[in-house]
């Protein structure tokens, strides 16, 4: 029965600062969590278990720098796709590696995806492999002065 306080009411003020220090680091053991939070570190595990069964929290990870991979330019793409090759660019966006993460959108466009390359050359190689099925507008990322972050708790 504890599970369905989490599908039918908002999560409590223990488990928002919980998922505040996982946000900051998700490798952050249990008894660290606990030793934090001032509960026991079976209390964090079992809380940990049931935000994970909700949904609330889909996995744990870790956040890489790009640039430090090598990958010097981040890019926003627009994508706008022909009349019938919506699901075509779709499969070919989910193929494409630069692309990070894409996201089915309203308005003049279906699509915006962000993109890391390592040149503008690479960055227009990407954006040809997808002109012959849609219509592209490229922002390139100048900087990210929110970065991801929770949504209000």
């Amino acid at each position: 029965m504890k599970r369905l306080r989490y599908k039918n009411q908002g999560i409590d003020t223990v488990d928002a600062r919980l998922l505040r220090l996982l946000e900051d680091d998700s490798r952050t053991s249990n008894a660290d969590l606990a030793r934090a939070l001032g509960m026991s570190a079976p209390s964090v595990a079992e809380r940990l278990k049931r935000l994970e069964e909700a949904g609330v929290i889909r996995r744990f990870t870790v956040v890489i720098n790009p640039a430090a991979l090598g990958y010097a330019l981040a890019a926003y793409v627009r994508i706008r796709p022909t009349a019938g090759q919506l699901n075509k660019v779709a499969e070919l966006l989910a193929g494409l590696p630069e692309i990070v993460e894409c996201d089915r959108i309203t308005g003049d466009d279906c699509f915006l995806a962000r993109a890391y390359v390592r040149s503008v050359d690479d960055l227009e190689r990407l954006i040809d492999q997808i002109t012959p099925f849609a219509q592209t507008n490229t922002a390139i990322i100048q900087s990210s002065p929110v970065g991801r972050r929770l949504p209000p708790l």
